[in-house]
């Protein structure tokens, strides 16, 4: 072969060569931006997942009170799980009873917020004072896809902890007087009357929150025309009066 000849190969095979050496950078450019990319969505997956399966729990067992026993779970959706153990009077069977509701906007952040304050009960929160009174022993307790991390204490000088303990049993207190309105409702409709009354005056003291999580056990007594009507109005009065505090939050 002349050298003219061999020149003129080596100027065909050059381009060539650079040309697959240049697809071959960028495969391993386009491999590796799938791949970052890939590593992205999934952490974003991850976190998705995390947030939306969070969820905080409060339980409170009391010996002696009533009810003795109850939690409520709360989810990153705002749906909640309440149950109890107690009785309706002092001579009557105890009873188990259980409800589920959306807890508002505002109250959802509330818990989801404190529990981040309280750095999701990691560590002690007990404030191990023993002089103080026992008023039940709490639990509180946080869940996601990447911890599940659970407390006790009977007293904490958390402020986000108290805080958290504070709107947790105000809203135990509104399901509780659901679990005794479903009770009388069914059982002892003449009770219905004294024990809304007392209801309607927790609630205008600002003693009780979440109060439209008993919004269908107060619609079933105002639809029921055997209810004295007083009793009736009553209820719907409450049912309002959830409505507007829900809409405020």
């Amino acid at each position: 072969m002349t050298q003219a000849s061999l020149m003129r190969a080596s100027l065909i095979r050059d381009p060539l060569i650079r040309g697959v050496s240049l697809w071959r950078v960028v495969g391993m450019v386009v491999l590796v931006i799938a791949a970052m990319s890939a590593r992205l969505q999934a952490q974003q997956t991850d976190g998705s997942r995390a947030a939306s399966t969070a969820v905080v729990t409060f339980t409170l067992d009391f010996p002696q009170s009533n009810p003795e026993h109850y939690s409520m779970a709360i989810d990153a959706a705002g749906h909640a799980r309440y149950e109890c153990t107690g009785k309706v009077a002092e001579n009557s069977e105890e009873q188990a009873y259980e409800t589920e509701f959306e807890v508002s906007a505002g109250n959802r952040e509330r818990v989801f917020g404190l529990a981040k304050q309280a750095q999701y009960f990691a560590g002690k929160i007990d404030s191990g004072n023993r002089k103080v009174a026992f008023t039940g022993m709490k639990i509180l307790s946080y869940q996601d896809g990447q911890r599940s991390i659970t407390a006790k204490y009977n007293y904490s000088t958390l402020p986000a902890v108290q805080q958290l303990t504070a709107l947790f049993q105000s809203m135990a207190s509104t399901l509780d007087y659901g679990r005794r309105l479903v009770y009388y409702h069914r059982y002892q409709k003449l009770a219905l009357d004294e024990e809304l009354k007392h209801m309607e005056e927790e609630a205008k003291g600002e003693q009780l929150s979440e109060i439209q999580g008993v919004a269908p056990v107060l619609q079933a007594i105002v639809e029921d025309s055997s209810v004295m009507n007083v009793v009736r109005a009553r209820a719907k009065e409450l049912i309002e009066m959830g409505s507007t505090a829900a809409a405020r939050h």
